[in-house]
């Protein structure tokens, strides 16, 4: 019975009805404990079925947060994740629209702040992309969650109850205990404060105990109103309660065994049948749950602790098979320090840390900390799970673990750990360095290859003084391990880059940490096609180990993208790596991903969105310090003034990157604004000028051979050369130029187009102008695909752009018959686009006839008949 929740319910109708029409949304209610959330929702549940929905429902449960997929597995009664949350991800909302296909479907969550982050992370992934299916995901939560957020992108409702009125609340008694004399009825209404659950269930122990309403408080009273509850069941029926409290997620069978155990009776099906009778448990699957959380917290924690350790014993024995659930128990079942225990739970975090499971580890060391009895080595396991905690993305967990541990015990290889979790502007590149070698001899080289990467990171980014380098030099001597590699070219790339280039090509790309050290290293020194590929590979592992931070770090692929001219694919890379910068507190990658975000933004002609970033980047407190992204942001503002016809302004901004000394120069990234300082030069009458400041290329471009320094090289001397070489210059240069290098071969083009024009050689312009124009079309470059267009018309050729076949299609049409011209199924196109499988085969559908063909393997034709070729170039320096 709902009463007092009509605007609500109005609500939820509206919102189904949507749903039906195929207009897909998502719910979040939000209140207090016993406020109505499930109720709500079971509501819900009703009315969908009703209207002939499909349900799915689950729960989350406290004790399986820990537990990666638990509540999604509950949620689909299958194996639902191997630790892949982007693969997972994608698997649920394929399947959630293809079953929306045939008829509406209603996800339900209760709980959802105890639902393990894996699960979460997947649920929040569909729930982004419901808007054009016929799916709604809802969810409750309680308001003192604050930590946890529905995602606020896409359709979406916050619905937060608050409580009910005096008459809704009048009305709910009412119904419940209308034998209640009226005294009583006001004393319960006053002391329930409008919450419905406290109506509903003090009413039901007034009858007994009758000074129930003036002894507790409210939090107290409910639960106490619960467990009293049991105490109309018999010993044995306590026994299964508490068995279903101390292991939610039980089947059925597994709980009558351990209850056997308990009870010492083969025979616990009349346990079973009173405490369904009673009304505490409902089945649910494959086992049972208790009809509200706060019936399995006040049954657990009103049980003697006897009581509670027999229980956890008897699990662990019937858990022999499974030894993270086994240990889970034995370590609930200890009393007192057990070292032993401590250590075996350690080699279980160990284990799943080694199997790229960094979440599964962490419940583990928390319970190994709680059993340790030395202080120091629970410090040492709250510190190490703290570092996990932040790896996967969960930082408030971070925070609250290290609140936890005693942190002036920390040692030195725990000091080092903490550095993993926030190596702050506090610390120095030569404190890292001392850290690192610290962890080295503690055997553990993880850290201390993190630490050393930071450290060169930070070089890379900051430009630090030459101490600092010398210090990184000399913990990474010579050698062919990617650490020492990437550190010593992040700390004299000119001297030490191309060690690391000569390891680079098309080698494959190794675990996860060699890929990352590597592409990271790469995409510092410019080699943009290796870094591209390193990273991706990078990003793809991290996302299967939901390694949030360190995905946010490979995601600054974004930059070495722009050059290849995915700038679609830059776009949306740093926007993801923006928004789990946020999430995981990685404040410098932040600035990075937001710098090349302005950059792309700025190419591609989305001139407020470049103005806004930029003016975000120069808001932040440590922008004057992170040199990388300086540069960045003097780049996005010097093209949007050379954009907007102001080419002596953005001379005057670009030319502030070459000088040493300015906040905005950084010694390697300034060659990536080469090109853009000689198209303003040209345009300012400044070209004297320019060559002065791209004078030591040359010498740089021979110690240092990566695609950005031999494009800035090969770009500027065509671009800036005088008239009489001109001609040759561009010619060479053409032929020169790397082949990935998308985006200024079109721009070198339109250079030779505009120089034959302004010669009057008219036809010879025409067609490096049409190059341009139809490269910078099919990259997205809406500015200079305007200039190319202007530079055509000028040369008396068409006005309009070129018609093609593809002109017809949608963006995301485009998107699917390339990827299916390059030989990619329904399914992993889907994968790609984040799309279903249904959806997919659909835009083929309209796609072929458009384009002239009958079938996938005329596709390619047809794409490279109506535009320059759209597959991916070989990398190459």
């Amino acid at each position: 019975m709902i009463v007092g929740r009509d605007g609500e319910l109005r609500l939820m109708d509206r919102m189904l009805d949507d749903v039906v029409a195929g207009r897909g949304t998502s719910l979040l209610i939000r209140g207090f404990a016993g406020v109505g959330k499930s109720a709500l929702l079971r509501t819900l549940r009703g009315r969908a079925e009703d209207r002939g929905f499909r349900v799915l429902a689950a729960s989350g449960v406290e004790d399986e947060r820990e537990f990666p997929f638990a509540a999604l597995q509950r949620l689909l009664g299958a194996s639902a994740g191997d630790g892949d949350v982007y693969r997972a991800g994608l698997a649920l909302f394929a399947r959630l629209t293809e079953a929306a296909a045939r008829r509406p479907l209603l996800v339900l969550v209760d709980d959802l702040p105890w639902v393990d982050r894996p699960s979460r992370d997947v649920l929040a992934f569909a729930a982004r992309r419901t808007r054009s299916h016929a799916v709604l995901i809802a969810g409750a939560a309680r308001s003192e969650h604050a930590g946890y957020e529905w995602p606020e992108d896409g359709d979406h409702t916050d619905l937060h109850l608050g409580p009910l009125d005096a008459a809704a609340s009048a009305a709910l008694i009412e119904a419940e205990a209308p034998d209640l004399p009226a005294s009583a009825r006001s004393l319960l209404a006053d002391r329930a404060a409008g919450n419905p659950l406290a109506l509903i269930e003090l009413p039901k122990v007034a009858r007994t105990s009758a000074g129930l309403v003036d002894d507790l408080p409210l939090t107290h009273r409910l639960a106490d109103a619960f467990a009293a509850r049991t105490d109309l069941i018999g010993p044995a029926g306590r026994s299964l309660l508490l068995a279903l409290a101390a292991e939610p997620g039980a089947r059925l069978g597994l709980l009558l065994t351990v209850t056997g155990t308990l009870t010492g009776s083969a025979s616990v099906t009349e346990a079973l049948q009173e405490a369904l009778d009673a009304g505490l448990v409902v089945a649910s699957g494959t086992g049972l749950r208790f009809r509200h959380p706060l019936m399995r917290a006040a049954v657990y924690s009103r049980a003697a602790v006897a009581d509670r350790l027999a229980t956890h014993h008897a699990f662990a024995v019937a858990l022999a098979g499974t030894p993270e659930r086994e240990l889970m128990h034995r370590a609930k079942a200890a009393f007192g320090p057990d070292d032993t225990l401590a250590a075996q739970l350690e080699a279980v975090a160990d284990a799943a840390v080694g199997e790229g499971r960094p979440a599964a580890a962490i419940a583990p060391l928390r319970q190994a900390a709680a059993l340790h009895g030395s202080a120091r080595r629970r410090t040492a396991a709250l510190i190490r799970a703290a570092q996990l905690s932040a790896e996967i993305g969960d930082r408030p967990q971070a925070l609250a673990l290290l609140d936890q541990a005693d942190l002036d015990l920390a040692g030195p290889m725990e000091r080092a750990r903490l550095m993993l979790i926030d190596a702050g502007p506090a610390f120095a590149v030569g404190d890292l360095v001392r850290a690192a070698e610290t962890a080295r001899q503690d055997g553990a080289p993880d850290v201390a290859d993190g630490l050393l990467w930071t450290a060169g990171a930070r070089c890379a980014f900051q430009e630090p003084d030459q101490q600092a380098r010398a210090d990184l030099i000399r913990w990474a001597p010579p050698s062919d391990d990617p650490v020492a590699l990437s550190v010593r070219a992040f700390a004299e790339p000119y001297r030490y880059g191309v060690d690391l280039l000569d390891r680079l090509g098309p080698t494959a790309a190794g675990d996860g940490r060699t890929a990352h050290y590597l592409g990271a290293a790469a995409m510092v020194l410019g080699d943009f096609s290796n870094s591209a590929r390193l990273l991706s590979h990078a990003a793809g592992v991290w996302r299967r180990q939901g390694r949030l931070f360190m995905l946010a770090r490979a995601l600054t692929s974004a930059g070495p993208r722009m050059w290849l001219g995915e700038l679609d694919r830059a776009r949306a890379e740093a926007d993801e790596g923006r928004a789990l910068a946020v999430d995981t507190g990685e404040r410098i990658v932040w600035l990075n991903l937001t710098a090349k975000a302005a950059v792309a933004a700025a190419t591609v002609g989305d001139l407020t969105a470049a103005h806004d970033l930029v003016r975000e980047l120069r808001g932040a407190g440590l922008f004057p310090r992170t040199t990388f992204a300086t540069v960045r942001a003097q780049q996005a503002e010097g093209l949007l003034a050379l954009f907007d016809g102001r080419p002596d302004e953005a001379y005057a901004l670009l030319r502030r990157v070459f000088l040493p000394g300015d906040r905005h120069y950084h010694s390697v990234s300034r060659w990536q604004v080469a090109a853009d300082l000689a198209d303003a030069a040209v345009a300012a009458d400044a070209v004297e000028p320019a060559r002065a400041l791209l004078s030591e290329l040359p010498s740089l471009a021979r110690r240092l051979p990566s695609e950005m320094m031999l494009s800035a090289l090969t770009y500027t001397e065509a671009v800036l050369a005088d008239d009489g070489d001109a001609e040759q210059r561009y010619l060479t240069s053409l032929a020169a130029l790397p082949t990935a290098a998308v985006l200024l071969r079109a721009r070198l083009h339109l250079h030779h187009g505009r120089w034959l024009r302004r010669r009057r050689r008219y036809v010879d312009a025409r067609e490096p102008l049409r190059i341009a124009r139809d490269e910078f079309e099919h990259c997205g470059a809406a500015p200079w695909a305007e200039a190319a267009r202007e530079q055509l018309r000028a040369s008396g050729a068409a006005t309009s752009r070129r018609p093609v076949a593809t002109e017809s299609l949608s963006a995301q049409e485009l998107q699917v018959a390339v990827l299916a011209a390059q030989g990619l199924s329904n399914r992993e196109i889907g994968q790609r686009l984040f799309i279903s499988p249904r959806t997919v085969s659909s835009h083929l559908y309209r796609v072929f006839p458009r384009l002239g063909v009958t079938s996938r393997g005329q596709l390619a034709t047809a794409l490279a008949a109506a535009a320059p070729p759209l597959e991916q170039v070989p990398a190459m320096r």
